[in-house]
């Protein structure tokens, strides 16, 4: 290798120490769930989210009470700035109805959710989640040597 050589090896391994990386901030797109009732709501929401650092574009759905940031933004920091408004707000918690393995558990089906969608649950939620009581289940049970006098 030689001396040449090393004296290389040992600039690389410095000039790479001296210099900080930065990584990339990719683009996100963030949706939340702003309590809004009139238009003026949903201009000051647009003012304020419009304002967070590195928001490329900002729309508020009046009807859905429902603001999507897209940009490089950060959930947390769009989540705050929001909050700010003084209206009770929330990341979007709604998915289509397609995406849940079970879509009419008690925890995602929600009466206030958006046509075909969903409150987005984790994969754990059964149907045991539900509000079914194990006792009348039992009594209509197979295993159940009474159920025939039930019925």
């Amino acid at each position: 290798m030689g001396v040449e050589g090393t004296l290389e090896y040992l600039s690389d391994l410095l000039s790479r120490t001296k210099k900080k990386k930065k990584k990339k901030k990719q683009i996100q797109t963030v949706a939340l769930k702003i309590r809004m009732d009139c238009e003026g709501c949903a201009r000051k929401v647009k003012h304020v989210l419009s304002g967070v650092k590195g928001a490329k574009s900002v729309e508020v759905d009046l009807k859905q009470q429902k603001a999507t940031v897209t940009g490089y933004v950060e959930a947390k920091k769009v989540v705050k700035a929001a909050e700010s408004t003084k209206k009770k707000v929330e990341l979007w918690p709604y998915v289509p109805y397609t995406m849940v393995a079970n879509p009419y558990v008690a925890p995602a089906y929600d009466k206030k959710a958006p046509p075909n969608m969903v409150r987005r649950v984790p994969d754990t939620a059964t149907i045991s989640e539900t509000t079914l009581d194990h006792r009348y289940i039992q009594y209509f049970s197979d295993e159940n040597p009474n159920a025939c006098s039930i019925m």
